[in-house]
């Protein structure tokens, strides 16, 4: 599904770095930034998850270098741009997608893990900014951009998800704040998905109640495919988003509308 959109975005001679890239919604994204023609590096823990990715990226004739980083750690994300630098000649687009939100992060307030809340903010929040600050030269250089993978919940609240929402908010606000001060040279805008199908959500596919008040509250009445967050992605990437930058866009069938 991600080629016949994300084609209609040229992205020759760009290279993106998509954190959290191995799977889901950071796997779609990767291949349609791959399908409009961009030199991808995939990031993630797993090193097995995002070879795959870019083995399937090079299969499709593309460009594509797997790297593995912990973006809880400043010196591996420096290395990953370093080699990115080494191997491609520098950096256009960051997507900020990776993120965590643990069992140990879930439950009332009172019931949340002092680790699982620092792990959310460290990798949701803390990790896209390093990732970005780390490219900022590049982005400078090249009049790149950065996407943020941000969610509905960073619009709105959700029960029993606190340190999720509050490092969402955050991206959302950091995205807004980014946009101001690297402004002209860099555009910063955010995405904000919905409910997503992926290995993630998979708790809701199996729980009818849950996934029935979902699509009640949804106007376009589903859960979405990881491809329909990588157009959006795609787009705010391309020149054809030249002008938009602080922006978030909303990518949930509606579910905020209502």
């Amino acid at each position: 599904m991600a080629g016949p959109v994300t084609e209609r975005f040229d992205l020759t001679d760009r290279v993106a770095v998509v954190t959290g890239g191995g799977r889901g919604i950071g796997r779609a994204i990767a291949l349609g930034l791959a399908d409009a023609g961009a030199t991808v590096v995939p990031t993630a823990r797993s090193e097995d998850e995002t070879e795959r990715v870019a083995e399937t990226i090079r299969d499709r004739g593309g460009r594509a270098l797997a790297v593995t980083a912990d973006l809880r750690e400043r010196a591996e994300i420096d290395a990953l741009f370093e080699r990115t630098v080494e191997e491609f000649g520098g950096v256009d687009t960051v997507v900020n997608n990776a993120g965590a939100n643990p069992d140990t992060a879930l439950g009332r307030p009172e019931r949340v893990e002092e680790g699982g809340y620092e792990l959310v903010l460290d990798v949701n929040l803390r990790g896209a900014f390093r990732c970005a600050t780390a490219a900022a030269e590049q982005l400078r250089e090249r009049g790149g951009s950065v996407v943020n993978v941000a969610s509905v919940g960073g619009l709105v609240g959700l029960p029993r998800q606190h340190p999720y929402v509050a490092s969402k908010h955050g991206l959302v606000g950091l995205t807004k704040s980014m946009a101001i001060d690297w402004a002209p040279e860099v555009r910063v805008n955010a995405v904000a998905p919905g409910y997503v199908s992926t290995s993630l959500t998979e708790g809701i596919e199996e729980n009818e109640t849950l996934r029935e008040s979902i699509l009640d509250r949804t106007p376009l009445e589903r859960i979405a495919d990881p491809e329909e967050v990588a157009g959006p992605v795609v787009f705010l990437a391309s020149d054809a988003a030249s002008f938009v930058t602080g922006s978030v866009l909303t990518v949930d069938g509606g579910w905020t509308a209502q």
